[in-house]
């Protein structure tokens, strides 16, 4: 009799060779709260903790490779959708997820410590927005992201005015996006009022839930890998959105409080945190 398999997860990012951002992060992620992850690479970053230098997308056929095969071969519970690299992928990646619709995707496309450059950087914000948010479980942006993804939808002069609501331009953004089929947003990095981290999951009714978080010392790299890959990992193991998203905060929180400063630069999550108190 064949075991029990662990949820499987199939992830689309980038190679980071400090792996605390992308594809690494993601499988330890998975790991963490039980999964198998299945990894699709996107591009390979190069960089270490100090900063990532630069980003080297692989060919959109490679990526669609990659994928297929391993679809057609293992029943995958959800997908998680970080950096794309290129428009390319993007659209290989939106014709992938569209063929099981029935499966849980979340998307975190977006890396704050890589700077999109270049001239397909516009392209590439279009085409996430268009092909990739719609077909979204639950997207996770932070605040600085959205404000830079709505300049797609707002005339020029339009953006700079409404600068003066910060709150209300944040959640008229997050209803536009979610019209556009997107069904969940979580805004991350916002500022409460005696300086905590603030984290805010919008569906189509308003605000669902917003936690509150004490900001840590120090400078981290891969929080942002950490909790959308806890997220799609509670996911596949049957948790409601809702519920997935707290747990998932609560699991990074942990991690980022137990990071471990392994080179010269940023601090790393450590996502086995917990085995480390067990022993």
């Amino acid at each position: 009799m064949q075991n029990q398999i662990s949820p499987l997860i199939l992830s689309f990012g980038a190679s980071d060779p400090v792996a605390a951002t992308g594809i690494h992060a993601d499988l330890a992620s998975f790991a963490a709260m039980g999964c198998y992850g299945l990894p699709v690479i996107t591009a390979i970053l190069t960089g270490d903790t100090s900063q990532i230098d630069d980003l080297h997308p692989l060919d959109g056929d490679l990526v669609d490779e990659q994928a297929r095969t391993v679809l057609e071969d293992m029943p995958v519970l959800a997908f998680k959708v970080g950096q794309a690299g290129s428009v390319e992928n993007v659209t290989v990646i939106a014709e992938i997820v569209s063929d099981y619709p029935e499966l849980p995707m979340v998307l975190d496309p977006f890396n704050a410590a890589l700077t999109e450059q270049g001239p397909e950087a516009e392209d590439l914000v279009l085409a996430i927005r268009e092909l990739l948010i719609p077909q979204a479980s639950l997207l996770m942006i932070s605040a600085v992201e959205l404000s830079r993804l709505a300049e797609t939808w707002k005339e020029g002069a339009e953006a700079e005015t409404e600068t003066g609501a910060e709150a209300e331009d944040l959640a008229a953004d997050t209803m536009t996006l979610i019209e556009s089929g997107c069904e969940y947003i979580l805004v991350t990095g916002t500022t409460g009022e005696t300086g905590e981290v603030v984290n805010t999951l919008y569906n189509e009714t308003g605000i669902v839930r917003r936690d509150t978080w004490q900001r840590l010392p120090g400078s981290h790299a891969g929080a942002g890998s950490t909790l959308s890959a806890a997220i799609a990992a509670l996911l596949a193991n049957g948790l409601e959105i809702p519920e997935a998203v707290l747990e998932a905060q609560e699991f990074t929180h942990a991690a980022l409080s137990h990071a471990q400063r392994l080179g010269m630069g940023r601090l790393i999550p450590d996502r086995y945190f917990w085995a480390r108190e067990a022993s």
